[in-house]
């Protein structure tokens, strides 16, 4: 069963078209990556499937719910972090995650453990500090932590690393790839389409407020991108191919896998010698570029 299915969505904003017939599914424990230049859509998306803006047509249903007839539900069971997130910077982090603990309706002892436990998961010790006086890693860490407080299935994090120095940025990856083993449905936005094409099993493609691709990187790379095969080798005789020149070897590159196929069978039949193949996959920046135009 789909966990999250978005059918012809659109949203317009006093006629502007932010977000047009969208349509995609997310399974249950999936990380799904939303990707797209600045006013693609994605934040509209990502608060659309929060349930903080509803779709001026078509339905977004999660766990069967509609999300516009089925709200309050649906919310105790999602986890939400705004690009820009405010934090009460007077309180420290225990007492700012309490507050929202309580909001949720969270029992006060199981609050208590739970604070604990998603501290120490983000490696978070703030002492006594006052959140305005942490830095601002530590203070997106906060933000994490108050996504999480009510346990929720469903994570839904919009440029989660924006800002972050790259040990940070990575400590929150890895985070993100931790919580996937806890069974919750995760679904992101970023800039960063390394981190994207390393940590998603789908991703969307967006710009103008339309989708552009969608499926697993393979299969965007399949449609989109392309493998390349380098085959660096000797052999005595004159070459039937074109190939250049390294250190007294041969180097031939190639992205069609018959030609490849034909080097290699053509070297071995000319008694030569295979010193080393290599092979380079489309990266999604590349192709994300090249959609991009």
């Amino acid at each position: 069963m789909d966990e999250i299915e978005v059918t012809d969505v659109r949203k317009e904003y006093d006629g502007f078209v932010a977000v047009e017939s969208l349509n995609f599914k997310i399974e249950k424990g999936e990380i799904f990556g939303i990707v797209g230049p600045n006013g693609a859509g994605k934040t509209t998306t990502l608060k659309m499937l929060s349930g903080l803006v509803a779709p001026t047509k078509g339905t977004i249903k999660i766990q069967g719910m509609n999300i516009q007839n089925d709200a309050e539900k649906i919310k105790q069971k999602l986890g939400f972090l705004p690009e820009d997130s405010p934090l009460y910077e007077g309180m420290k982090a225990n007492d700012y995650l309490m507050f929202f603990a309580e909001i949720y309706g969270v029992k006060k002892q199981v609050a208590l453990k739970r604070i604990e436990d998603i501290l120490n998961a983000l490696r978070l010790d703030a002492g006594n500090k006052k959140i305005g006086e942490m830095s601002k890693g530590m203070q997106r860490k906060v933000a994490i932590a108050r996504a999480l407080i009510n346990d929720p299935e469903y994570l839904i994090f919009d440029e989660m690393t924006s800002g972050l120095d790259p040990l940070t940025s990575k400590y929150l990856v890895d985070f993100v790839a931790m919580l996937k083993n806890q069974s919750k449905t995760i679904v992101f936005s970023a800039h960063n389409l390394y981190q994207v094409e390393s940590l998603c099993d789908r991703i969307l493609i967006m710009n103008n407020g339309k989708e552009v691709e969608c499926g697993s990187m393979a299969q965007i790379r399949k449609k989109c991108g392309a493998v390349e095969y380098t085959v660096e080798f000797e052999v005595e005789k004159a070459l039937a191919f074109k190939a250049s020149r390294n250190n007294g070897n041969y180097i031939a590159h190639t992205d069609n896998l018959e030609e490849f196929n034909m080097i290699t069978g053509w070297v071995a039949k000319n008694e030569g010698k295979i010193i080393d193949i290599k092979t380079s996959e489309t990266s999604l920046e590349e192709i994300f570029l090249k959609l991009m135009k």
